[in-house]
């Protein structure tokens, strides 16, 4: 593989952690930017692992997690999407509407670590196959998963930036958007597109 194939390989996987990051940069539009610079962070990073593990456990566990990949992510997403779907259409319809990304007392709701990590997971596990097919490759395993971490970084923080301008045009509707995004994303994966 050229590096330049190794590149569209990044861009490629990191297209489900692109819209993962939109989605939750305008659902959670009042988190801070330290907070926020972690989803390229996390995404990057389970970008670049899984391959890694791909490659390293070869066909050990490989047929098992390929046949249900697609089931795996849309439990995560969906329960994740239906709860900002949820939370969001409450928000709307209470009195007291809080704009996105605040709890109905005006305190900021927070993206935890662990709906990072799952959404990581989630979105990263087609990765791991790439990981396998590498091993019939002829490629830098270090250089490889470098490049697609970094690009799925650096795609991410594109995302943000469009996810935020984004929240300001959404208003309320944000985190009800943002929570279809990921449950359409978890179908995706599902139904193998």
């Amino acid at each position: 593989m050229s590096p330049a194939d190794i590149v569209v390989l990044g861009l490629a996987l990191s297209a489900d952690a692109f819209a993962v990051t939109v989605s939750n940069s305008f659902a959670y539009a009042h988190e801070s930017r330290r907070r926020l610079m972690l989803m390229p962070l996390f995404f990057g990073a389970f970008q670049a692992l899984m391959p890694l593990g791909g490659y390293l456990l070869g066909g050990m566990a490989a047929e098992l997690i390929e046949r249900y990949s697609g089931v795996v992510t849309l439990v995560i997403l969906l329960v994740i999407g239906g709860n900002m779907i949820k939370e969001g259409t409450q928000a709307l319809r209470s009195e007291t509407e809080c704009p996105n990304g605040l709890n109905e007392d005006g305190s900021v709701r927070h993206l935890s670590l662990a709906q990072l990590t799952f959404q990581a997971v989630a979105t990263a596990i087609d990765a791991f196959a790439v990981g396998i097919s590498l091993r019939a490759q002829v490629v830098s395993l270090p250089f490889a998963v470098s490049v697609i971490g970094l690009t799925t970084f650096a795609c991410c923080v594109v995302a943000l930036v469009i996810g935020r301008r984004l929240g300001c045009l959404l208003g309320e509707r944000a985190e009800v958007t943002g929570g279809i995004v990921l449950v359409l994303i978890g179908v995706r994966a599902f139904v193998g597109l």
